[in-house]
């Protein structure tokens, strides 16, 4: 699969690195062309024989059969404007998250990503801080851990629960398209818990204590 990133940052470093490693071809991007090259290099140093190349935001755009959005929130209708008539139809992964207090439900972020682009945009890798992203595999008391996806066209649903199992984690069906602002608003209160020093994953029972159900 060839993967475009928008960013050059953290996020790009973890997950393309790890993309590039289980043999997809990766292209990241960043404001300067000097430093996104240089930390492509980096990456390909990395990636076990596999190249890692560096471009402009349009270059990544195009090149990627699906394209990671991994930018600061900031940052996007910049960088969107610029790339993304590129991403029409593709599917888009949004893996953007938003700190304590940023989150504003009149404009969730994949929402602005779907209409700037006219992508199919997939939410997913939101809720974990760039380090897990870098574990080989991401495992917690001999558990992957699992990775909701909210997004609503089944073809860009696939390929990224392709990337998901990947990294050696888990793909959770999180819902439609409709959920993505959850899935942002769940990110921005347990990054709160985590900043506040409470220990986030203890928030939740185990599935055989969450009561009278019917999985999914």
């Amino acid at each position: 699969m060839r993967i475009g990133i928008l960013g050059a940052g953290g996020m790009a470093d973890a997950l393309g690195t790890q993309w590039a490693r289980a043999g997809h071809e990766v292209m990241i991007s960043g404001r300067d062309l000097a430093k996104a090259t240089a930390q492509a290099a980096k990456m390909t140093a990395q990636a076990a024989q596999a190249v890692v190349r560096a471009g402009t935001w349009v270059e990544a755009a195009e090149f990627g059969d699906v394209v990671m959005v991994g930018v600061r929130d900031h940052g996007i209708v910049d960088v969107l404007q610029a790339a993304g008539a590129a991403m029409r139809g593709k599917p888009v992964i949004d893996v953007t998250a938003e700190g304590p207090g940023k989150h504003d439900f009149r404009r969730p972020l994949a929402h602005l990503i779907s209409d700037l682009t006219g992508g199919h945009v997939v939410k997913a890798f939101n809720l974990c801080h760039v380090d897990v992203w870098r574990m080989t595999p991401p495992v917690f008391d001999g558990r992957p851990l699992a990775v909701p996806l909210c997004g609503d066209d089944p073809a860009a649903m696939e390929a990224v629960r392709t990337l998901v199992a990947d990294l050696g984690c888990t793909p959770v069906n999180g819902g439609g398209f409709d959920r993505a602002a959850l899935l942002e608003a769940t990110a921005t209160f347990m990054i709160g818990l985590w900043f506040a020093g409470a220990d986030a994953q203890a928030v939740l029972p185990p599935l055989a204590l969450s009561g009278d159900h019917q999985p999914g």
